[in-house]
């Protein structure tokens, strides 16, 4: 699993638990649903029932001041959408636009990345450097 994959289920579990709470729950539970039902759809209902639960256990954990739970929670559906991505690549795609209609803000268009680099080099050394990924082939 790439540091991409590990990414965008970081960030896919916590914008659901945190959409839990709030107006857009009924959309984030339909497309949560939705990646199951068309990848795993022998798991779609429990995943139903476990997305219900965890709403539940995080607004009584909100109720409470519980931030050790509301944790937990977010860590859980982390895990649970890094092990569907793991197994089924293609949801990457699918959870990519299921995010970015939910949370605008998370779509490529609203992202912007600053990557300043300095080096210096003397006599017959070599600086290499890149903003991303970078592939070295010299022999």
């Amino acid at each position: 699993m790439g540091p991409e994959i590990a990414e965008l289920a970081r960030t896919a579990g916590t914008t659901m638990v945190t959409l839990m709470a709030g107006q857009a729950w009924e959309s984030a539970r339909e497309g949560v649903l939705t990646l199951w039902r068309r990848f795993q759809p022998d798991r779609a209902e429990t995943v139903g029932g476990e997305l219900e639960a965890t709403r539940e256990d995080l607004l009584l954990a909100r109720e409470s001041g519980d931030t050790d739970t509301e944790a937990e929670l977010t860590a859980e559906w982390q895990a649970r959408l890094r092990r569907l991505l793991v197994a089924r690549p293609e949801v990457a795609g699918e959870l990519r636009r299921i995010l970015a209609e939910l949370n605008p803000e998370l779509s490529p268009a609203h992202t912007t990345v600053e990557v300043r680099l300095r080096a210096e080099a003397s006599g017959s050394g070599r600086v290499y450097q890149a903003g991303r990924d970078q592939h070295i082939t010299e022999r």
